[in-house]
């Protein structure tokens, strides 16, 4: 049996591509946007991809699978409790994909989603005990993926006490020594705890998985699930994702390259609408074209553009290096957005050297903040953390409202207060905090300020912190 995993840190995503020695074919599991990197894979293992299969109907990003029929004889495979709006053979629980060597049990096992599945995978030249578990949500490294993004409280004690049966019938009774390789894995939003392996064992999380602690009783494990204090906040466009991948994601096609655009050009694109996307560095954006947008290149580049972006609009970009424009074309493309029309040819050089107007976003250290809040009695100090942060220690009297909440309630939190009362934007390290005080700046606030080095720099001061309450 060939393996490959593929890891999106920017996700927190992980792919994989399971090959048969015997037949040369090829299964593609959580397939990513992006796929000629599975192609390449393939190639380099002289395997054709024959079938591909996703989990679940995913929230957290675009999936590729429909790319792979256009491009390649590839049968798609799918749960009969999926709801699909494009061409797949429905497998139900406990059907069987014999591919050479390798055999594929299909396992029905809901509570992530209701139309979840996992691929048990038997590798039949070592013996015929099962040897991998492709556990999708259904089990995390230290963790369970989140049964609460389908609806309100009673669809997630529905998928509860689902994913309690999962559990204890399905995924649980099997060996300890099988591997299990999530979908779900370090940087995902689906976990408030998944660990920063890659892959565990079932025998490793049965005595560990602090989740499957209370599993024991039923009630009590429902009740668990249904505590989402610790949960990331979920992103706006999650919800756009699911859909999309139930319908089948447009094809991309022929991508064509975005174009530099020189002053005018650029100037026109804004004029006409399109948001400017400064993919600098927060320190760089100190400096920035009025009414940009700035979510730095990096791990989260993915996660806060789709918090913020608009879905409806054009893009147009603001880049460091040349080179980075198709990782951020990517990144985008991997969360729905189509390409941008453009980037700024010259960079913030060009624009400053033509005269063209600047905005300025004041960075404070974390002793200016401090220094700020002895003086300045209005001062606002809102935090963009995620909630198990926040309630870990935070500033006194600051305000919270998470990242992924920001554009669907900057306007009313900008409503009840004067343009003019200055604003310190705190988060983890600073990154968010740019991104957040970017919006604010992009929506007419005048006096707005980002914490650098975040509330990490404001503990290692010795400043101090309260676990009281307060929210925006």
């Amino acid at each position: 049996m060939i393996f490959k995993q593929f890891y999106l840190e920017s996700l927190g995503h992980a792919s994989y591509l399971v090959g048969s020695e015997d037949t040369g074919e090829a299964l593609v599991l959580d397939v990513r946007r992006d796929v000629e990197t599975y192609f390449a894979a393939a190639r380099e293992q002289g395997l054709r991809l024959r079938y591909a299969c996703d989990t679940h109907q995913h929230n957290d990003y675009l999936s590729g699978i429909c790319e792979l029929p256009a491009r390649a004889d590839v049968q798609l495979l799918a749960g009969a409790r999926a709801e699909l709006g494009y061409p797949v053979r429905a497998m139900e629980d406990g059907a069987l994909l014999d591919m050479g060597e390798v055999r594929f049990e299909l396992m029905h096992t809901p509570g992530h989603t209701p139309e979840h599945v996992s691929l048990l995978v038997t590798d039949r030249s070592r013996g015929e005990e099962p040897a991998v578990l492709f556990s999708g949500g259904a089990l995390l490294v230290g963790d369970l993926a989140r049964p609460d993004l389908l609806g309100g409280d009673a669809e997630t004690r529905r998928g509860a006490k689902a994913f309690c049966d999962t559990l204890q019938n399905k995924i649980l009774p099997l060996p300890d020594f099988v591997e299990v390789y999530p979908t779900h894995v370090a940087g995902s939003l689906c976990g408030g705890h998944i660990g920063s392996r890659l892959s565990t064992t079932i025998g490793y999380e049965r005595r560990l998985n602090r989740m499957l602690a209370s599993l024991s009783s039923r009630d009590d494990f429902v009740e668990h699930c249904m505590d989402l204090t610790d949960l990331p906040a979920v992103p706006p466009y999650w919800p756009r994702m699911r859909r999309l991948n139930t319908q089948g994601p447009p094809l991309l096609g022929v991508l064509a390259d975005p174009p530099p655009l020189d002053l005018d050009a650029f100037e026109r694109a804004r004029s006409e609408g399109a948001v400017v996307l400064d993919c600098r560095a927060p320190e760089a954006f100190a400096a920035h074209i009025p009414g940009a947008i700035n979510v730095g290149v990096g791990s989260s580049f993915a996660t806060w553009a789709g918090s913020v972006l608009p879905p409806d609009q054009d893009i147009v970009l603001v880049l460091d290096r040349a080179e980075d424009l198709w990782e951020v074309c990517w990144q985008l493309l991997r969360i729905g957005y189509p390409l941008p029309k453009g980037w700024l040819a010259g960079g913030m050089l060009a624009w400053r050297t033509a005269g063209k107007p600047i905005d300025v976003l004041p960075q404070w250290t974390v002793r200016d903040l401090r220094q700020a809040q002895r003086e300045q009695s209005d001062l606002l100090i809102l935090d963009v953390r995620q909630p198990a942060e926040w309630s870990a220690g935070h500033i006194q009297g600051a305000l919270h409202l998470t990242g992924a909440e920001l554009t669907a309630r900057v306007d009313d939190l900008l409503a009840g207060i004067s343009p003019q009362r200055p604003v310190a934007v705190i988060c983890g390290s600073g990154f968010r905090s740019s991104v957040a005080a970017s919006v604010l700046k992009a929506r007419g606030h005048r006096q707005v300020a980002h914490v650098l080095g975040g509330m990490t720099g404001w503990e290692a001061e010795g400043f101090e912190t309260t676990n009281g309450a307060g929210s925006a």
